[in-house]
């Protein structure tokens, strides 16, 4: 269920991205050279993260299913928009291989995606901030973590077996306020649906991965209560591999065995759970600079298309990008 601020801020969104695509396109290309000089000077951290995204070290060709920027597939159409923003800085001539969606596999060729699997071998999958839209919301919380209530708190799509493993381990535990909203969930699993502030209201929100990422891992981590889950298969943009167990969230073993324990631990010790909440609201500050996430964007896109042989590249930026 849509607040009335979530819906006039998804109407601002697509407002404002359709005006840039009616825009002269040749008013963005014209810019590129500021940004990119802009972008260098961003700092070692983001360097980093920038090299983290697109892993990418040795030339390569794009495929022959590459799309055009100028023919860049309109659906899912956040996905377009959010790729567009960046990808309108550049000729419009430029090929990019993309996977927009749920990505499960590492791609054969090195393409634009959302997520890949936390794998050794996952260098081919470039990541952007896709769909940020859904996975970027990160709404503040104003309740103390011992203001809340001493419960366990998950919802969602039964999506993936491990959310109904999870609810059959924690059916019968007095504390715990788990289920589906979903039409389709069995009856013995069916839950009301809960928005984000009302989840804000427990102590412990539990975070499971679905069809990839768990959607509910960046706000559970900006609020005031203590995210318990176990370790994530797949990471974004939120580079959720580089999350560390019982510094920035709680890990559950995958047979849930261990829930009662923890919570049952962070009861008597509350100071521990909230220096945990505290490392994770610092980790998600990381994302906060928007100038910071435009420029990184920006030079993913960019080490993209250079080692893709399409661009020659600024000596100066370039000598940013590799350190």
């Amino acid at each position: 269920m849509a607040t009335i601020s979530r819906t006039a801020a998804r109407v601002f969104y697509y407002a404002r991205n359709v005006v840039r695509d009616v825009a002269p396109q040749t008013l963005f290309r014209a810019r590129l050279a500021g940004r990119l000089e802009r972008a260098r000077l961003s700092g070692e951290a983001a360097r980093r993260r920038l090299n983290y995204y697109n892993k990418l070290q040795d030339c390569f060709a794009p495929s022959a299913n590459a799309k055009r920027i100028s023919k860049l597939p309109f659906t899912p159409t956040m996905y377009y928009y959010d790729l567009k923003e960046f990808a309108r800085y550049f000729d419009p001539d430029l090929f990019i291989d993309l996977e927009f969606g749920d990505v499960r596999n590492v791609p054969r060729v090195p393409a634009i995606v959302k997520d890949r699997p936390i794998c050794d071998d996952d260098r081919n999958a470039v990541i952007m901030k896709l769909d940020k839209f859904r996975h970027f919301q990160m709404p503040a919380d104003a309740i103390a973590f011992a203001d809340k209530l001493p419960t366990v708190v998950w919802r969602g799509d039964l999506n993936n077996p491990i959310r109904t493993r999870f609810l059959k381990a924690v059916r019968d535990l007095p504390f715990c306020d788990a289920g589906s909203h979903k039409p389709n969930a069995p009856a013995e699993y069916a839950k009301p649906f809960l928005s984000i502030s009302q989840h804000q209201r427990y102590r412990y929100i539990v975070s499971l991965e679905g069809n990839d990422v768990a959607t509910n891992l960046k706000w559970i981590m900006n609020s005031k209560s203590l995210c318990l889950m176990p370790p994530p298969t797949y990471e974004t943009w939120f580079a959720e591999r580089q999350l560390e167990a019982n510094v920035h969230y709680v890990p559950l073993e995958a047979d849930f065995s261990n829930l009662a324990d923890h919570v049952a631990y962070f009861e008597r010790n509350p100071a521990k759970a909230e220096r945990i909440i505290a490392a994770a609201n610092a980790y998600c500050r990381t994302f906060d600079d928007e100038r910071t996430e435009q420029a990184i964007s920006l030079l993913v896109l960019y080490k993209y298309f250079v080692l893709s042989g399409q661009i020659k590249p600024d000596a100066e930026v370039w000598r940013y990008i590799t350190g």
